[in-house]
Order: C-alpha cells, then structure tokens, then sequence
C-alpha cells in the first residue's frame, strides 16, 4: 500500500514513517505545506491513503482540496484535542490525534479503507474547525532527542525563542529545537498564555517571574528557570503587552 504524509512537524513525520514502515507500507514522500502538497497531488499519481494534518506551516490543510481534487481516502492528523470533540463528529472521518500510536492507527487505516472523499463533507468539516467558537491551540509538541521523540506538554512550556535561524522552545530546564518559525507559532499557541513580545521570543504567562521597567518605555522580563540571555519587550508592543497582562 502507497501512503503519501502530509505534516509539517518532521519528529512527527518521521515518527509516523517508522509506523507505517512497520506495517510494510511504502511511504511516497512526505510533504510539509499546503503549497507543496498542491503542487505534487497535481503531477502524480494520488497513493492509496494520505495522512493529513490539518494545520500545516501555510495554512489549514482544506485549501489543498481548492485546487486539487484528492482521489485518496484521508486519515486526518491533529494535535488539537479541541478538533477531536466536535470537528470530527463524522462516522466516515478517519483521524488520529497526536501523539499516534499503534492501535490507533491500525483502526484508523482499516477505517480510511472504507471512506470516500465526500466533497460536501469536507466542506461541512472545514467549517466546523474555522468556526470561531472552537479554540484551535496546539496542546503539545514532538520533539527530537537523538533517534527518540519526546512529547512536550504547551503547558510546560517557557518560552520560544528563536537564535541563530533556528526556533527552540524552552521546557524541563532543557532547551528544545523545533521545525517552527517564531511567526507560524503565534497562530498555533493559545493567545490568552503565550505573548510574543519582540522578534525573537513567545513567552508563558504562568513562566513570568518578573516585570521591570527598562529604558524608553519598554519592560524587561524575567522568567522562571531561563537566564540564558536578556528579555526586553519591544516599545512598539508595550502597551499591548500590558493589556495582555491585566487580561
């Protein structure tokens, strides 16, 4: 069986290639955005599942049904567990939610083998995720640590931040790289916990240990557990910023 994967996070790409590899399923090519998948699905021939993530480093995966027709029957991936109570109250959805493992994904695969791309259903599964009532923050992240994969808790989160055209995410007293950019990761994070006060760090509410006042009207943060260098909100996000706080 041909499998083609979708994913933008490679430790979770990467994780699910071993999986499926297991099951003596040939992997075609993973793929990591919208832009990419629209590009091959259109010169090759569609493989016989696709997995999906839903929220990809462009855009939701449904502007990939915009341009191409998909012929594969689709196991969705997410890590928002908020998709799972009401987005795929579907019978004929098959998704998984990360972090995958093996049972689920056997279901998953026998299940994906009996659906059909329904494009009316796909219409009403797009509409429920971009409703404004369900909150689409990411609940965790995958990350590597030599050939193994640690799953991290957003909650136990610090901060992002980003150093030398890399992103890290701080968690445990250890610093973590991911496949991220800092600017992706604002649409992702909840709003209400995370804040990103200048170009190169997101930081955790619940992480702050102080707020100093600093030059030129800014703020200098102090978290809990990181000392590795200075954090100065940016004068242009101050006011903001304190709006964030008193929220």
């Amino acid at each position: 069986m041909k499998v083609v994967i979708i994913e933008d996070e490679l430790a979770s790409s990467r994780r699910l290639e071993r999986m499926l590899s297991a099951f003596n399923y040939e992997i075609v090519i993973s793929l990591v955005s919208v832009k990419s998948a629209i590009e091959w699905f259109k010169n090759n021939e569609h493989p016989d599942v696709l997995f999906l993530d839903i929220h990809l480093s462009d855009g939701l995966c449904f502007e990939i049904f915009k341009q191409v027709k998909i012929k594969s029957p689709i196991v969705f991936t997410t890590a928002y567990s908020e998709y799972s109570i009401k987005a795929f109250d579907y019978n004929s959805v098959s998704y998984l939610l990360k972090p995958i493992n093996k049972e689920e994904l056997e279901k998953a695969i026998q299940k994906a083998n009996t659906f059909y791309t329904n494009e009316k259903e796909l219409i009403e599964l797009k509409e429920v995720i971009e409703n404004e009532n369900i909150q689409v923050y990411k609940t965790e992240f995958a990350v590597r640590i030599g050939k193994k994969i640690k799953i991290i808790k957003t909650e136990t989160i610090i901060c992002f931040y980003s150093e030398d055209n890399a992103t890290y995410l701080r968690s445990d007293n250890c610093n973590y790289i991911i496949n991220d950019a800092l600017s992706s990761l604002e649409t992702k994070l909840n709003t209400k916990q995370f804040y990103k006060v200048n170009r190169k760090f997101i930081i955790n509410r619940e992480a702050i240990d102080n707020v100093i006042s600093y030059t030129n009207s800014r703020f200098k943060i102090e978290l809990k557990n990181y000392n590795k260098s200075e954090i100065i909100v940016s004068r242009e996000r101050a006011k903001d910023f304190k709006n964030w706080l008193d929220y």
